[in-house]
């Protein structure tokens, strides 16, 4: 056959198969379930945006922007990219909506596709599920705890172990200036040594060279953001380790981690893992106080993160098993196959699932069929049964058979036993 195979799949996406979506809607549900635990409630927005929401917010300079974004013209001549992150089509339908009138604090989660052109590798596609967390309108570093827990409650109850967090603070606008003063009047005589990236970072956003994976070793001894802290940084930050400790949580600090987007301030933080190899990150967030600001609403400050589900299920030693379905229906002779068509119908509107055969098999393809579709019963018609009006009810599991009325109502009661 694949021989005659004209279309497959484009590079760097992925397709589900019955089995795997089984598996992605249970690690949705999951996370639902856990989000709404916290009191974070589910937001859905477009597979497109406009170009310009990803350049102000994400930023000008950061490899998303510069590489990665999917962008196009639609026939109006607009601009339009197809979401790389979640977070800019948070705040505009924040902003959009008015949705700051419904309180002070809002909290909100979403689980959706998004697209970067980068290279495919293992677990990183260029179309990618991601699920995130954000909640608005708290400058609490107890905030920012409480979303760190809830991604690693989501971990656990995915069976994932072995996740290392770790944090930082990057500090407010004010008292990154004396850094970034510092760090450029270090970097200057070491300039023609970076990477052509860092060099035009330099001028441009010179605190994202602390991100760079290629100049990683010749940064080592640099000045870094956490030295520079102001009064009120260096207190939230305080605030941010004293609540992780308070819940049992371990951290290191990376004195490095500045995150890949220009609208992060104070706290950031990356869950990562060993299994994962050199690009080890699982996802990760942070505060983001001034975005909100920047795209025309007031000042608000906020706070949230993201978590690639890919990637997060390469980790997972737990593989959901079929929940197969509850009755498979088996008819013996053409005359049963309409009552048991019947019967499929009235067990689907009695809200169980249940199937049978269209295509005149032998009880033995059948039985194998309900074995398949891992069948928690099956219900066997035939002639004897259709004359005397009853069925054969047998539970796949242990064998037990016995015959019972063909009553929809009768049976349904037999099921639930």
């Amino acid at each position: 056959m694949d021989s005659y195979l004209k279309f497959r799949n484009v590079r760097g996406t992925k397709d589900l198969l019955p089995e795997e979506a089984e598996l992605w809607r249970w690690v949705e549900e999951v996370i639902r379930k856990k989000m709404e635990d916290y009191n974070y409630q589910e937001l859905r927005f477009p597979t497109f945006e406009l170009t310009e929401l990803f350049k102000k917010s994400t930023g000008e300079d950061t490899d998303i922007v510069q590489k990665e974004m999917f962008t196009f013209k639609d026939k109006g001549g607009r601009s339009l990219t197809l979401k790389p992150e979640g977070t800019p089509s948070v705040v505009r339908m924040y902003l959009q909506y008015g949705l700051y009138n419904r309180g002070i604090l809002q909290k909100f989660y979403y689980i959706e596709r998004m697209f970067r052109q980068e290279k495919p590798q293992r677990g990183r596609y260029r179309e990618f599920r991601q699920f995130g967390a954000e909640a608005i309108g708290s400058p609490s570093p107890e905030t920012d705890a409480e979303l760190v827990r809830s991604a690693l409650d989501i971990f656990n109850e995915l069976n994932i172990h072995g996740i290392k967090l770790n944090i930082n603070s990057i500090g407010c606008p004010k008292c990154r200036e004396k850094f970034i003063r510092e760090f450029k009047k270090f970097l200057c005589s070491r300039l023609d040594s970076l990477c052509n990236d860092c060099k035009r970072r330099y001028s441009t956003n010179p605190m994202r060279i602390l991100d760079c994976k290629i100049d990683r070793e010749k940064l080592i001894d640099v000045p870094v953001p956490l030295d520079y802290l102001c009064d009120d940084c260096r207190k939230h930050f305080s605030g941010f380790k004293e609540r992780l400790g308070y819940l049992g949580i371990n951290y290191s600090i990376d004195k490095h981690l500045v995150r890949g987007l220009d609208y992060y301030t104070k706290t950031v933080f990356e869950f990562t893992h060993s299994k994962l190899g050199t690009k080890d990150e699982v996802g990760g967030g942070g505060r983001y106080d001034g975005l909100i600001g920047f795209l025309g609403g007031d000042e608000t400050p906020a706070s949230g993160y993201a978590v690639g589900l890919d990637r997060l299920l390469l980790l997972s030693p737990q593989r959901k098993e079929s929940r197969g379905i509850d009755v498979y229906v088996i008819t013996l002779d053409k005359a049963s196959d309409l009552t048991g068509w019947k019967l499929v119908n009235e067990l689907r509107d009695s809200g169980f699932s249940a199937d049978k055969d269209p295509l005149g098999r032998s009880m033995k393809a059948q039985f194998r069929e309900a074995d398949r579709q891992n069948a928690k019963w099956a219900i066997v018609i035939g002639e004897k049964e259709r004359e005397g009006g009853s069925v054969q009810l047998k539970r796949m599991e242990t064998g037990e058979q016995k015959e019972v009325p063909l009553n929809i109502t009768t049976i349904k009661e037999e099921l639930k036993c």
